[in-house]
C-alpha cells in the first residue's frame, strides 16, 4: 500500500533538509510512497502546525520542528 508522505515548510533550509533526507530514505529502501511538499501557509495551519519543517505521514504528523535522522524516519516508513 503506497504511502502518503506530505513534508510542511515555506521552503526553509531545514525544510529542504527534511526533504532531501525522506526522498533519500523512500529511494534507497525502495518504499512504495508518494511525496508532496507543502509550501502553501494555509494548508500547513490545516494541520495545525505551528513549527516547520514538519513530517505527515499517512495524515499523522509524525515530527514537527526539526530534521530528522535516515534511521528515524525509515523506521516511521516501517
Amino acid at each position: 500500500m503506497t504511502k502518503i508522505i506530505k513534508i510542511l515548510g515555506t521552503g526553509c533550509p531545514k525544510c529542504q533538509s527534511m526533504t532531501g533526507v525522506v526522498k533519500e530514505v523512500v529511494a534507497t529502501n525502495n518504499i512504495d510512497a508518494t511525496i508532496e511538499k507543502v509550501e502553501d501557509i494555509m494548508k500547513i495551519m490545516e494541520f495545525n502546525v505551528m513549527i516547520t519543517p514538519a513530517l505527515v505521514i499517512d495524515n499523522v504528523i509524525t515530527i514537527k520542528g526539526r530534521v530528522p535522522s535516515k534511521e528515524e524516519v525509515l523506521a516511521l516508513l516501517n
